[in-house]
């Protein structure tokens, strides 16, 4: 199993570690409940360092990315940032990622853990002889501050005017004396924040400053479960369990970054764009339950009959709703704010309602 440079601090503040995606990660420090509150309410920071960066360079970046990524990456300026998905040629999704237009015919790609060496091994099958690709993974750490005290925490470490960076947008500067530090304000969370790339030497200084400065705001170190309840409170999908191989971006509900204008040469454009137009069988959507019980990954989603409709991808017991809620794939027949499905919890039908997203 690999170690993120942050392991030690993490053992030493009591935190619970699991082997997730290759890594001895931290699932929980004080409890899932109390850092998933702090995060809505104040401040939580994140150690995800375990996550991919691939360093995308040359004169053919950026059709390359036109190729393989489904954004449209043209419209990308420096300091920006795109939410885009890998399609993987048969209509399903290799990988979601972030793209970060760095310079001018240079990019970062940001990738999931679990998926490092998959994507890697996408892009080199698809990389013209003009790009250069760099792994960049074992290199880099990455902290992710969220809650709406991220800001006015981390200001005070850096001499960068945060308020001029909006949402999905980054630049470089000094941060707690750590030179060269992406300040990147992103978050898979819902609660606003940032997320740093430091190299791995700096790693250790930086969480413990943004510890240190924290205390006195409620800040919370917080684990993979607290990321799990926050991102699907927000209905953002998570690889593996709600967008996979086998799930179409637009089944998923990921049409908006979805861009199949003919001079993109999209990989699986066509397939896409019937989908698009003539529409899918199934569609990813959000509900509540409306009686006692959790959702879990596997159950069972039928309608009053009890015919199976659908089958849950991701769920839990909403920290803020006090609430089971789930992500799920329904017949489209079924997919309409409103309609009341069941979810199969242990030979019973407990009744839940679709909701629009996020759940808060």
């Amino acid at each position: 199993m690999k170690r993120t440079q942050l392991y030690q601090l993490h053992v030493d503040a009591g935190a619970k570690m699991v082997p997730f995606a290759g890594f001895e990660m931290p699932v929980e420090y004080s409890g899932i409940t109390s850092e998933h509150m702090a995060v809505r309410q104040s401040a939580g920071l994140f150690d995800v360092s375990h996550m991919g960066e691939f360093w995308v360079k040359g004169p053919g970046a950026l059709s390359f990315l036109q190729r393989i990524t489904s954004n449209d990456v043209a419209l990308l300026k420096p300091g920006k940032i795109q939410y885009a998905c890998f399609p993987n040629g048969t209509g399903g999704i290799v990988d979601d990622l972030l793209v970060y237009h760095y310079q001018p015919q240079k990019y970062l790609l940001v990738v999931n853990a679990s998926n490092i060496e998959k994507d890697w091994n996408w892009c080199m099958k698809h990389k013209p002889a003009d790009v250069e690709l760099e792994d960049a993974s074992d290199r880099i750490s990455l902290l992710a501050i969220q809650g709406p005290r991220a800001e006015k925490i981390l200001q005070a470490i850096t001499s960068v005017d945060l308020s001029s960076l909006v949402y999905y947008s980054f630049t470089t500067g000094e941060v707690a004396g750590i030179d060269s530090v992406i300040i990147s304000r992103t978050g898979y969370t819902g609660a606003g924040g940032f997320e740093l790339f430091v190299d791995n030497k700096d790693a250790q200084k930086l969480w413990r400053t943004i510890i240190s400065e924290g205390d006195t705001e409620g800040l919370l170190p917080a684990g993979l479960g607290a990321r799990d309840t926050l991102r699907l409170e927000m209905g953002f999908c998570l690889y593996g369990n709600d967008i996979d191989d086998s799930t179409s971006p637009i089944e998923a509900g990921l049409g908006w970054i979805t861009k199949l204008k003919p001079e993109k040469n999209l990989i699986d454009r066509e397939t896409l764009h019937t989908q698009k137009n003539n529409g899918v069988a199934r569609k990813l959507v959000g509900f509540k339950l409306l009686e006692r019980g959790i959702p879990r990954h596997g159950y069972e989603l039928v309608n009053s009959n009890g015919d199976v409709i659908g089958n849950v991808t991701s769920g839990t017991m909403s920290p803020v709703l006090k609430q089971g809620i789930g992500l799920g794939y329904v017949k489209t027949d079924y997919a309409k704010v409103e309609t009341q499905i069941f979810v199969r919890i242990r030979q019973k039908s407990v009744s839940a309602e679709i909701v629009k997203l996020p759940f808060v």
